[in-house]
């Protein structure tokens, strides 16, 4: 079913303009495939779906085909998805464009960055939990140099 469903995402996001994740869980829905939001989030997250101005898209790696069923990395979600980045006390708060708090948390919790105790996810904010005041610096300076560049 999973399947099914990630092909009829592709088919979707690849064949005409999906802006949401509501619209895109509407377009499923249709087709027969009712899910959640957090469902639907991992599938984005899973897809590698990028969000822009027109909408979501597939991503495209450079270079030769090559299957890589590996999860996009932080720099890969700050690229897509980042917008800013603040440091408050042991805490860094992630802005995002709609829709892209939640893969870009996924990306952080499953990089398991050592100075992060745990991340929460709105629609377009991340909150990073960190040990410490020092280590939020830390961790905030890395995602800086990620979004500035």
């Amino acid at each position: 079913m999973k399947d099914q469903r990630h092909n009829a995402i592709r088919e979707l996001v690849g064949h005409a303009l999906v802006a949401s994740q509501d619209e895109l869980r509407r377009k499923l829905r249709r087709r027969g495939f009712a899910v959640t939001q957090a469902t639907l989030s991992r599938d984005i997250h899973e897809l590698r779906l990028s969000k822009g101005p027109g909408g979501y898209t597939l991503f495209k790696a450079a270079g030769p085909a090559v299957e890589d069923n590996s999860p996009p990395s932080v720099a890969e979600m700050i690229e897509s998805f980042g917008m800013r980045v603040k440091q408050a006390m042991n805490q860094v708060v992630l802005g995002t464009v709609m829709g892209g708090a939640q893969p870009l948390a996924a990306a952080l919790d499953y990089e398991g960055w050592p100075e992060i105790v745990g991340t929460v996810a709105g629609d377009d904010t991340v909150l990073v939990i960190c040990l410490d005041i020092r280590r939020a610096g830390e961790v905030e300076s890395r995602l800086r140099t990620m979004l500035e560049s």
